[in-house]
């Protein structure tokens, strides 16, 4: 399939996806998930927060048969939010660099807590925890399309940020081979000028 067609198909799939970011298919994001599977790279069935009502829809928008759940991704559970024990959270930072969507609010050495209209319940913030204060406990609603594009937007935000982040520190720290070049470029200049005052003292001197 043509690359302009594959990304036309992603849009339809990833529009379908519950944008939890959870990695549970085994990709990277919900878009790079419905890339895959536009591109035939990956069944319809890899993600377990979506069941299998995304299942269906997947299999009714690419008109394949439906499959049941790869129970090796997971298995479909109602929707849980991330909580912590600020008595026991040593601010380490961690959780808040997991998390895809910015849900964890914090600093450095200072007790996190989540804000739980962003949490998707993706579970990305346990393992990096050194202290595990953090609990997934069911939510109070449901997961909705409309926490699908909040939950889509966020991590979008978040991307952008970390990408500006990156770019600077790119920028304020030179690679160590320009450096170098750039001062050896200043010390050959200001030899040439040394050499220019002494040449043009000996064609006054004569």
């Amino acid at each position: 399939m043509p690359r302009a067609l594959i990304t036309v198909a992603a849009d339809a799939i990833d529009a379908l996806l519950p944008q939890t970011q959870c990695r549970r298919c085994g990709y990277e994001s919900c878009r790079a998930y419905a890339e895959a599977v536009a591109a035939g790279d990956a069944p319809i069935n890899r993600c377990p927060p979506g069941g299998d009502e995304t299942v269906a829809a997947l299999a009714d928008l690419l008109d394949t048969p439906a499959l049941a759940i790869d129970e090796s991704c997971g298995v479909t559970s109602p929707l849980v939010i991330a909580r912590i024990d600020e008595a026991s959270c040593i601010g380490c930072t961690l959780c808040m660099q997991a998390c895809p969507t910015d849900a964890i609010v914090g600093a450095a050495k200072l007790m996190h807590t989540v804000i739980s209209d962003r949490c998707t319940g993706c579970e990305l913030c346990l393992p990096p925890c050194p202290v595990d204060c953090i609990a997934m406990l069911p939510a109070a609603r449901v997961w909705s399309t409309a926490d699908a594009e909040r939950a889509r937007q966020h991590f979008m935000a978040r991307n952008a940020r970390l990408a500006t982040s990156s770019r600077k520190r790119e920028q304020n720290l030179a690679p160590p081979d320009a450096t170098r070049q750039r001062r050896r470029a200043a010390v050959d200049a200001a030899l040439a000028r040394a050499r220019s005052r002494r040449a043009a003292r000996s064609v006054a001197g004569t």
